[in-house]
């Protein structure tokens, strides 16, 4: 063996080297190859920017060119959502309202923002019947009125109450989902509904209503998207693509209205172009960076909710984690 050290060409010719050798090579060329990674998204079907890209391919194909793969996971609310994000089984959550992760994080939930959507105050609103004798938020006292319980239309109402002089525990609220609400509010099993869009502009295209306030001076009604602490951590570039894709989504939709709306309409029940393009109207779709200070109408919030008695503990809204592009 020694002469074969000093004899480079031997090597090539030893039959027990070659026979190394190859095998070698052989194993390298059957090694599985590198699985891909996965993104999982959850949404709701009223995550507006991401049912678009999801729709359109297009953050598949975005993400595809750093071969990574997408999965996509549905859930009928926020709350579902933002729990699923907490225990690891979906990576990151489209939009949810502002009021969501302020009961995400009573229940311990560790979230970390990495987009908003800007306010879009005209998004939701308290709606009566035409003909009904409810001419004013203080003649809410006593009524039967329908809200989701955690969604953003629930601070609307706290607020609206607030404002009236009146409390969370003066009205009856009957606590229904969008569909839900809809029906009663369709067949006066309510005094009033609490709703944001689209099954506002719905509501307000297909029955005789009134508007007693919507969210102007009163909830500023922004929409956040949220991962993990880990998550961030570990893949910050595919946030970046996902921030970046949003923010396109939420530009196309505002200069392509009509077009924008032919592809949501089947996604939201069939609703025709114009509801569409009006519920669009009343949402910013202006995808923007979170910051710390910026916090301040979350921890009002928080603190609202805790006061009326719906939170089990008091929230410190700026506990959670920012990522920022």
């Amino acid at each position: 063996m020694s002469r074969l050290i000093n004899h480079p060409r031997a090597i090539l010719h030893h039959p027990a080297l070659t026979g190394l050798v190859v095998a070698l090579v052989l194993s390298t060329l059957t090694l599985p190859a590198q699985a891909r990674e996965t993104l999982r998204i959850g949404y709701q079907k009223s995550s507006t920017l991401i049912t678009l890209l999801k729709t359109q391919g297009k953050l598949d194909k975005a993400l595809a060119q750093a071969d990574i793969d997408v999965s996509w996971h549905e859930f009928p609310s926020g709350l579902p959502l933002l729990e699923a994000l907490n225990v690891g089984n979906v990576d990151v959550s489209a939009d949810v309202a502002d009021t969501v992760p302020i009961f995400a994080q009573a229940a311990q939930a560790k979230l970390t923002y990495f987009a908003q959507e800007a306010p879009s105050p005209s998004a939701q609103a308290i709606v009566v019947a035409k003909d009904s004798p409810l001419r004013q938020l203080a003649d809410l006292k006593g009524k039967k009125v329908a809200v989701t319980k955690a969604a953003g239309a629930h601070y609307l109402l706290i607020a609206a109450l607030n404002k009236a002089g009146l409390k969370f525990s003066d009205i009856q609220p009957a606590y229904l989902s969008p569909a839900d609400g809809r029906a009663a509010f369709e067949n006066h099993k309510v005094d009033a509904w609490v709703t944001w869009e689209p099954f506002l502009s719905g509501v307000q295209r297909q029955l005789p209503t009134r508007t007693l306030a919507d969210g102007s001076g009163l909830a500023s009604y922004k929409r956040y998207y949220l991962t993990s602490a880990s998550y961030a951590k570990a893949h910050p570039e595919v946030l970046k693509v996902v921030y970046e894709q949003l923010r396109d989504a939420g530009d196309w939709i505002k200069h392509h209205p009509r077009d924008a709306a032919q592809v949501l309409g089947p996604l939201w029940g069939n609703l025709d172009v114009e509801t569409v393009e009006a519920a669009n109207a009343h949402r910013s779709y202006q995808v923007q960076p979170v910051k710390a200070d910026q916090l301040d109408e979350q921890q009002k919030i928080a603190d609202a909710f805790f006061a009326a008695g719906l939170l089990p503990k008091s929230v410190d809204a700026r506990d959670v984690g920012i990522w920022a592009p």
